[in-house]
Parts: C-alpha cells; structure tokens; sequence
C-alpha cells in the first residue's frame, strides 16, 4: 500500500466517524447500508478476485449470518447475557459452518461448474426457507429488538451506525492482513495456476475450501449486521438478486483491486438511495453503468484509479486534464440523451398514459417530464435526445482519440527511458 493510500484511506476514515452525526437519519441509514454492502463485497471479492472463483450463490451465506444474529438477540431478549456489539460473531461462526459444508463440495468443480454449483445452494436455501418456520420464521421472517449494553441503548441510527464502521473496518482490516500471509499468497497461486500449486506439493482442494470458508464467514458478519440494523430478516436475503448484487458491485468496483469492491458497493448504494426516489427505471440505469464499465473500462473503477495513480509521475496533467474534461462532457451529453428517452419510454408505455390516452381525444396527448410539456407527436420531442446523444458520442470519440495519442506517447517516453537506463548500467 503506499503513501498517497494511506493517506486517503486515514483521511476517508476520519470522514466516516466525524461527518455522520452531522446527517440526517435517511443518510445515517444509507451509509450503514454503504458499510454493509462493502464488506459483503470485500467477503466476495477474496473468494472471485483472489482465489479467482465466481460465486453466484453468495446471497446464502449472508442471509444464514443475519438468521442467526437473529436468533441470538431473541436469546439475549429472553435473558441470555451476551454483548450486543459482539452479536455479529454470531453471524460470521454460521457462515463458517455453512461455507465450510458448502465450500467442500462447490470446490470439488471449478470454473462454470463451480458458478453453478453455488448458485444451486443458494436456490436451495431460498427454496427451503419459507417452509421451515422455526429456523427462518416461514414467509414473514424473523423479528428481533436491539438489547441496551453498558449505558448503551442501541436505539438510534447512529449508534448503530458506529457499531457497523467498527466491525467493517475490523473486517477489512482483518481481510487485507489475509492477503499478506504465505497462504493469501497461495490463494493468488490458485487463481493463477492450480496445477503449478499440484505439483508443489499443496492440497489445491482443501485450500479453496478454506477460503470459501473464510469469504462465507466475512458474509455471514455483513449479514449479521444487516440483521441488527434492520431488526428483522426473511427468506428473501437468499433470493438471486442479492447474488448479483454484490458481482455487480465487485465488477464494476474493480475486482483486481483489493478497495475496488468497495468502490463498487458505495457507488450502487448510494446510486439507489438517490435515484430510486426519482425514477422507477434506475434498475436499467444501473444495469446500463454494468454493461458500460465492463466494454470500456474491464478493470473496473479501482482498476482505472490505480492505473492512473501507477503512472502520476509520467502524466502531464497540463495537456490530459484538458481532453479528459472534454470526454467528461461528452459523456454528459449521452447521459441525458440515454435518460431523457428512457424515462419518455416508461411514461409512453405505463399504464397511466395508457389510461390518459383512451380517455384523450386527440388520441396521444402530452406529457410532462423535467417540468416540461412534450408531444408524442412532435419531431422536438425526439429530436432533443437524437442531439444530445449524437453530439456526445461525437465529443467522445475525438476527446478518446486525444488521450489515446497522450498515453501512446507516454508509453514511448517511458520505454525510451528504460532503454537509456539499461544502456548506461551496461
């Protein structure tokens, strides 16, 4: 890690503990969910980026945690004397158990195989769960209340919330120290080259079941946590979505860099928190953000950060800055073109103008969309969007050209310079 990581990371960290109580409690509540959705993320991503095994089953994992902090703080409510900060061991000893079992047999396959495995055990304990009431409380889930502990209640958001940055950055911490260790450099070695690590001596098998062990039991806290925060959990943390969720937030995070999860999960949380309100379609825009990152940017958002902070010292910001914000607007422009038809497509096609246009004479009447009046039947109506998208690809493509040219030759400049070096120590 270096200096300019630290820094920003002390830096975001001072943030974290200072900004909150300053928040209402809908940012309080979102920023836990921020918290939350990292080290799920953070968990998943040492079993995908590290180990290099996609799961698409690790929704289980996360809802087994958050059932049995549940099932402890019902335990604690009935006079059992256990810490309610400590209630997400609780969470992460279920996670291990369970991806322990699970990670034994997924393990046994690898690549599409292994995928599909995963996500068959999470089916199996989305399936299961409604039926089995006395562990997952049937269909409406099981319910519980934060008990006070030495002078503190836990009753209010932030309390909760310090709670939360406490055991995600123990966590984090907990899973960066991993990757330091001999066998989170073995780990690399599976994803790299399984048959090498073979014929080393290692048992490449057992290995990935500990790690698998380890994500799950990551899961399971970030699951637990999940479950003190909301109070309550049902069968539907189990559900497919909640698997792709956190692939998309480690992918578009950037999967290559051990904070790109992270990345990824505060971008998609926060993306929800606020747009969620505004739109009914920001599913579609976030699946769109998905698609995009991965055609033009596969690193992710962390793997772009990182490779322009490897290469600070070669860039001339004086000549980059300038095209980079020319791309930026460019990249505006499709923005609002890409939103201004989405969003005219879901008012043409909703059953409200469907309604509005039954009952209307002229057979397609106006609508109202950004505090405006617009005709279906108005070349403008159409022809604002075809603009806007036509002249932010045509932006974007000039703007990319230029920084292609500035990074080829700061590629050239640097190997010119390692040949120099290289001649003047022979």
């Amino acid at each position: 890690m270096t200096s300019i990581q630290k820094i920003l990371l002390a830096l975001l960290l001072v943030l974290l503990i200072a900004v909150p109580p300053f928040l209402g409690l809908g940012w309080q509540n979102a920023l836990i969910n921020v918290l939350i959705s990292s080290l799920f993320a953070l968990a998943f991503n040492l079993l995908n980026g590290q180990a290099g095994l996609l799961s698409f089953g690790h929704a289980a994992y996360f809802g087994v945690g958050a059932f049995a902090a549940l099932h402890l703080m019902i335990a604690v409510e009935d006079g059992l004397f256990f810490p309610t900060p400590l209630l997400p061991l609780a969470g992460g000893l279920a996670g291990l158990v369970v991806g322990v079992v699970a990670g034994y047999f997924s393990t046994m396959r690898s690549g599409v195989y292994f995928a599909l495995v995963t996500l068959a055990i999470a089916e199996l304990f989305h399936s299961l769960a409604p039926h089995l009431e006395g562990t997952f409380g049937g269909e409406a889930g099981v319910s519980s209340m934060r008990m006070p502990w030495m002078g503190l209640g836990f009753g209010t958001i932030i309390e909760v919330y310090y709670l939360t940055l406490g055991w995600v950055v123990l966590c984090g911490l907990a899973l960066w120290a991993y990757t330091r260790t001999p066998f989170g450099r073995l780990t690399l070695a599976l994803r790299d080259n399984e048959q090498r690590v073979k014929f080393l001596g290692y048992n490449a098998h057992y290995a990935k079941v500990i790690v698998f062990a380890v994500s799950a039991m990551m899961t399971g806290v970030a699951g637990a946590l999940l479950a003190i925060s909301n109070e309550t959990a049902n069968y539907s943390l189990f559900s497919g979505s909640v698997s792709a969720q956190v692939v998309l937030q480690t992918f578009v995070g950037g999967s290559t860099v051990f904070f790109g999860p992270v990345i990824g999960a505060t971008v998609f949380t926060l993306f929800s928190f606020l747009i969620s309100d505004l739109t009914r379609s920001w599913l579609f825009y976030q699946g769109l953000i998905f698609v995009l990152v991965m055609l033009y940017a596969p690193t992710g958002i962390g793997g772009v950060i990182g490779h322009h902070i490897r290469n600070r010292r070669q860039l001339d910001l004086a000549k980059i800055g300038g095209p980079y914000l020319v791309a930026l607007g460019g990249g505006i422009l499709i923005a609002a073109g890409t939103v201004f038809l989405t969003e005219s497509a879901e008012v043409l096609f909703g059953q409200d103008y469907a309604m509005a246009r039954d009952g209307a004479s002229g057979g397609f009447p106006a609508y109202d969309l950004f505090g405006l009046s617009w005709s279906p039947l108005n070349p403008v109506t159409w022809l604002v969007p075809l603009v806007l998208l036509c002249g932010g690809v045509f932006i974007l493509i000039r703007a990319r050209r230029v920084i292609d040219r500035l990074w080829a030759r700061k590629d050239e400049a640097t190997t010119a310079d390692m040949t120099v070096g290289a001649g003047g120590k022979e």
